[in-house]
């Protein structure tokens, strides 16, 4: 491999794991919270930062051997070869940062005109989307090393205004409204919160989507995927405390969207709606410009391997990281053509199962990269059961997200069939012993 320079080291890779998951999220998902959870919101976070670490154990431990920007396909691909499978979740995966890059930038937009006083006319609102989208290509088309300091900085500054808003709230909160109720209802209402808000810790596999520009990987990958973990649970359970303590559980529904500035207004009056405007736009701006330089890699690594057409792989202009433009120009079409709100829960549930593939996958390969089986087993059946509650919950309340779920899952098997049968093209499959010695610089 290339020397160090250039590449991003352990504060950086946590700042773009961080960067993701404390996205948009954390301040427009505190109505849906209320709703789902009430007073249990905090254990919700909780727990869901648990059923996060149960699968950042898989990631941690291949991650560390199998060093590759492909990440969890990588690992995929070690453990099952090529086939029809491996190739339809190549393609859903790549997908899924697409249209979360389309997501977060819509999010932006919307906090940004507001913010600046700008009618959310189509032409105002496109503009908005298109500007995020190419400042942050731009910024990628800087590099690795650019892409993590910039990132290191926006979280900084994002955890900033978060911690303001938790140690001023703190004080006002109600100790009654925070309290868990622990009945067979709210705990039922617990499990369905922990199967919608796990996705809020989706963002930690994208430590492995940049292994191969990261300093010491074998010892890195490992430690960004834990402390990032550990600093968005912190940080959403201290939020969760401070919305719920301020704010009612009615009054927090009713807000919707915006409940974490309506929580703020108790101890903050309307300088609280300003710190939650700007630490949105922070927040999304972390995010998207992760989830790009994600993006962009896996596009790469993948069309290396032989999964997605070739064209991924030429260089692009200026030198540019391979995919970076094709992911950026296809998530602003995306951006701009359609309503995205739909697709959001089915790109979850492909991320849900890209881990069960993953978890599935370390199992089958603990004897070459370790790892112990009882751990293994017992997340693969915890993710099991949130999934179900997913489906579970989406089938009683959005049950057109439940069968788009399906047919996408079955849509891109159809879309491998056609796509591999046309072009011949089949997937590379590297020797594992070649992956860890050559790749992670490990000695035979």
């Amino acid at each position: 491999m290339e020397g160090d320079n250039g590449k991003i080291g352990l504060l950086q890779a946590t700042s773009i794991a961080v960067g993701t998951m404390i996205g948009a999220s954390i301040f427009s998902i505190f109505g849906l919270g209320a709703t789902i959870a009430g007073h249990n919101l905090p254990l919700v976070f909780a727990a869901s930062g648990v059923v996060a670490l149960l699968v950042a154990y898989s990631y941690a431990i291949m991650g560390a051997k199998i060093i590759s920007n492909a990440g969890p396909m990588e690992f995929i691909l070690q453990a099952f070869g090529d086939s029809l499978m491996t190739g339809a979740l190549s393609f859903l995966f790549w997908l899924s940062y697409v249209v979360s890059i389309s997501l977060f930038a819509k999010g932006f937009a919307g906090y940004l005109l507001p913010l600046l006083d700008i009618g959310d006319t189509p032409m105002a609102k496109g503009s908005a989307e298109v500007m995020v989208v190419l400042a942050f290509m731009a910024l990628n088309l800087a590099g690795s090393e650019k892409v993590g300091k910039a990132e290191f900085i926006i979280v900084l500054i994002k955890l900033t205004i978060l911690g303001v808003f938790v140690v001023l709230g703190l004080s006002s909160v109600n100790p009654d409204w925070v309290v868990p109720q622990m009945d067979a209802a709210h705990l039922q209402k617990t499990l369905n919160g922990t199967a919608v808000f796990f996705l809020a810790y989706m963002g930690f596999g994208l430590v492995t989507n940049s292994s191969e520009h990261m300093k010491n990987p074998r010892k890195n990958v490992p430690r960004a995927i834990y402390l990032s973990i550990f600093v968005v649970s912190v940080v959403y359970v201290l939020v969760s405390v401070v919305a719920v303590g301020n704010l009612s559980i009615p009054d927090m529904v009713k807000a919707e969207d915006f409940a974490l500035a309506e929580a703020a207004k108790p101890f903050l009056g309307h300088w609280g709606y300003l710190l939650v405007s700007v630490g949105a736009l922070f927040s999304i701006a972390s995010a998207l410009n992760a989830t790009l330089y994600g993006g962009a890699n896996i596009a790469y690594a993948l069309a290396r391997d032989g999964e997605l057409p070739e064209v991924f792989e030429r260089k692009s202009w200026f030198r540019a990281p391979e995919g970076l433009y094709i992911t950026a120009g296809l998530s602003l079409i995306f951006t701009l053509l359609l309503n995205l709100n739909g697709i959001a829960s089915v790109t979850s549930a492909v991320v849900m199962l890209i881990y069960l593939f993953v978890l599935a996958a370390h199992y089958r390969l603990r004897g070459e990269v370790g790892g112990r089986k009882p751990v293994i087993v017992l997340a693969f059946v915890v993710l099991v059961a949130v999934f179900t509650a997913l489906m579970h919950y989406l089938w009683q309340t959005n049950i057109a997200s439940f069968w788009a779920i399906w047919i996408t899952f079955g849509g891109s098997l159809v879309l491998e069939m056609i796509y591999r049968f046309s072009t011949g093209r089949e997937l590379l499959v590297r020797e594992l012993a070649t992956v860890m010695r050559k790749i992670a610089k490990i000695r035979p």
